[in-house]
């Protein structure tokens, strides 16, 4: 999955899984997510999967992309856990899917603790692959955590294709809500260390509006 070093990327190389469990967490993220949460879930994989890629970073596709479109899907009500962290709750639902899918006991642990971990204010790329590139990218699509470090043409692309569509907003509100019912959870932490300015002033959002302009 190496690319030569300073080589333009853009969205076309980058590796998009098509196994039976990418097709069917899609379709999944798909039915449940609102337009703005489900983009935000494939970019979350895209920009892992780039930034990945121009560092050299060896990962499992398939266990990234799985991780990546069901790490939110707790936030949504039909999945909503009102007394775990939605990132645990999520995980759960990982390893429930994984089950579905076949996949032996220990690859949906993975599933499950990537999703866990993208809450983590780090993780270890050694021991965790998957897990420091999700936690990585949600925070480069949510918050604009180090987005200078996705190639501009992948940016440029990706946020085309998949575009925000309002996320910012509306995931501030997600995050309200958790802090609200589980006072003691990460994302009210979030909540109460900025969260919502970092969110509105995220780079991305900048860059999505000069792309339309």
């Amino acid at each position: 999955m190496l690319t030569d070093r300073g080589r333009l990327m853009k969205l076309d190389d980058l590796e998009i899984p098509a196994t039976p469990a990418c097709r069917a967490a899609l379709e999944v993220a798909t039915a449940y997510c609102s337009p703005a949460l489900l983009n935000h879930s494939i970019r979350a994989y895209l920009w892992a999967a780039g930034y990945g890629l121009e560092q050299g970073i060896a990962f499992d596709a398939e266990l990234l992309y799985v991780s990546a479109m069901l790490h939110d899907l707790a936030l949504v009500k039909e999945f909503d856990n009102h007394t775990l962290p939605f990132e645990e709750a999520g995980g759960h639902v990982a390893w429930v899917f994984g089950a579905a899918a076949g996949w032996p006991v220990e690859r949906r642990r993975r599933a499950a603790e990537v999703i866990v971990r993208h809450m983590w204010d780090a993780v270890d790329v050694a021991k965790d692959p998957e897990g420091y590139l999700l936690e990585l990218s949600t925070g480069m699509d949510i918050s604009g955590r180090r987005t200078e470090e996705i190639p501009p043409d992948l940016r440029a692309d990706v946020l085309a294709r998949y575009p925000r569509l309002g996320l910012g907003v509306e995931f501030i509100g997600y995050f309200d809500d958790q802090a609200k019912r589980k006072p003691r959870c990460l994302a009210a932490r979030f909540v109460h260390s900025g969260f919502a300015a970092r969110v509105a002033a995220n780079p991305l959002d900048r860059e999505a509006r000069r792309g339309q302009s």
